[in-house]
């Protein structure tokens, strides 16, 4: 297939707009910008289609997306996008680089709307924290309650029958079926790959996590019939959905553990984090997991997600006619950064090179103070986190020289710089040259502690950002999230085993 390069088209702003999505946009030029939710222009190659897919004579809405170049001669991935609550199949359009991507890659998507007022036919609920495992509450009499057999699921079936249309319409390679969904459309894909996995070659959703009880029983065990296929979570920082941190992370974290466990995957990932994007990769014995958070973003979905799901995931997945799950080379290799140190206040391990490695002691956080003359008060000035000098010395290849029982050492680095360090002094002797730290030097279970975050930047220029007592250090540009931060602090203080993980039994074939 002739491929296009990509490109951008200009489109008129509509920066007074306050609704989610204005009507008026279909069929124009209009953009709107909505913290993250970046539209393009309403794509001129967009075709609309209306008539009943299902024996239930209910006419079903979808848009298609086709590439110029589409060969008809010639085998063609399909994805199917499905769009958030109060959106519509041409609203995922404009929202997603979706059809950008088609146009770079050749493939054909297809963009369906959701049968009962814009809104999934997906168990609906209320997030409750006095009780994990029954927050999934009837649902309002707004929204229509989801049937317990999927067979009855009207939008399941017509996703179905949608992609066997697609299938008749157009030769699409059966071996690279995909889905992806927007908050409620998460929730679908995640539905629809629960119990008709086995279509597809991958599943990828932003925004909202699965309710737990609808993923596990109480008990414990695994509910699902469509077996594996890889998965891609995206999970913005901001998402609050459910709206309580804690509650969020154990969410997000279970939701993750799911997959895993399904794909066969090892509780060992590698970490990549690319400017604000903090990448999880997971492999399987059965298919594999990715894991995003996105640095301060809200619910919803970034303009380049679905560059960022072809590029790293599906561009290199199918699933055999055996159902087997192949993995070739993606666009984007989904590898961790080739250089990356993380530490974590009270943790006793540190992540290196992707994988867990023990320190002497554990890593401090510590706060510099302005004291004097405030009559007794104080300020924060600062605060860092404290790791082992010794660890730090190992990680760049130095050399540790301990002194007076580690009152006092001597560091001598790879390149040939000396450092020395003491008790209780801010001050860096290097090469004979006096040099202050952001804090003093610590003194824990014979160990001299310095700041990670002043060693790795000040001595070797690093990029150093943390969250959550958390630090990551690598060799370009890269900010820390709180789902990334949680993932690492469970990696540090496990060892790398997670127990829960284990005792997930295996899914309902």
């Amino acid at each position: 297939m002739k491929t296009e390069n990509m490109r951008l088209r200009p489109g008129t702003p509509d920066d007074d707009n306050r609704d989610y999505l204005p009507e008026r946009i279909k069929g124009s030029d209009i953009v709107v910008n909505e913290n993250g939710n970046n539209s393009q222009p309403y794509p001129e190659k967009l075709r609309e289609f209306n008539e009943a897919l299902t024996t239930n004579g209910k006419n079903a809405v979808w848009y298609e997306y086709v590439p110029s170049g589409y060969d008809p001669g010639q085998k063609t991935p399909l994805v199917v996008s499905l769009h958030g609550g109060l959106m519509t199949g041409w609203g995922q359009a404009i929202y997603r680089s979706w059809t950008l991507m088609a146009d770079k890659h050749g493939f054909i998507v297809v963009f369906p709307n959701a049968t009962e007022r814009r809104i999934w036919c997906v168990p609906w609920g209320k997030w409750r924290f006095d009780d994990a495992r029954q927050e999934n509450e009837p649902a309002p009499g707004e929204i229509p309650a989801a049937p317990a057999d999927m067979k009855d699921n009207h939008d399941a079936q017509m996703i179905l029958a949608l992609i066997e249309k697609m299938k008749e319409k157009y030769n699409v390679d059966e071996e690279r079926i995909f889905m992806q969904g927007m908050s409620m459309g998460d929730l679908m894909t995640s539905q629809f790959a629960r119990h008709y996995g086995h279509i597809l070659a991958g599943a990828a959703g932003s925004g909202c996590a699965t309710f737990l009880s609808l993923l596990y029983e109480t008990d414990g065990r695994i509910k699902n019939q469509g077996g594996h296929l890889d998965i891609w979570q995206s999970r913005p920082e901001l998402n609050d959905i459910p709206p309580d941190k804690p509650e969020a992370l154990n969410v997000n974290k279970y939701n993750r553990y799911y997959w895993m466990r399904i794909n066969g995957c090892g509780p060992i990932p590698e970490i990549s984090i690319v400017g604000e994007d903090n990448f999880a990769f997971y492999k399987g014995s059965q298919a594999d997991v990715t894991y995003l958070d996105i640095k301060n973003r809200d619910h919803g979905q970034t303009f380049d997600d679905a560059a960022l799901i072809w590029n790293y995931m599906f561009s290199g997945v199918r699933r055999k006619a055996d159902g087997t799950i192949v993995h070739t080379e993606s666009n984007t290799p989904r590898k961790g950064d080739a250089f990356a140190i993380a530490a974590a206040k009270n943790c006793g391990n540190a992540w290196f090179n992707n994988k867990v490695t023990s320190m002497r002691t554990k890593a401090v956080s510590w706060q510099k103070l302005k004291y004097h003359g405030l009559n007794g008060g104080q300020k924060v000035r600062g605060e860092y986190l404290c790791v082992p000098l010794s660890f730090l010395s190992e990680a760049f290849g130095g050399t540790y020289e301990p002194v007076e029982g580690a009152l006092t050492a001597v560091v001598t680095l790879k390149d040939g710089r000396v450092l020395q360090f003491a008790r209780g002094s801010i001050g860096c002797v290097i090469d004979d040259t006096l040099r202050s730290m952001y804090c003093e030097a610590l003194h824990r279970d014979g160990e001299l502690l310095v700041s990670i975050e002043w060693f790795c930047r000040y001595l070797f220029g690093l990029d150093v950002s943390s969250c959550d007592e958390t630090v990551y250090v690598t060799d370009h540009f890269s900010v820390l999230s709180a789902n990334m931060a949680d993932l690492i602090k469970d990696l540090l203080h496990t060892d790398g085993q997670l127990p829960d993980y284990e005792k997930l039994t295996e899914f309902a074939r």
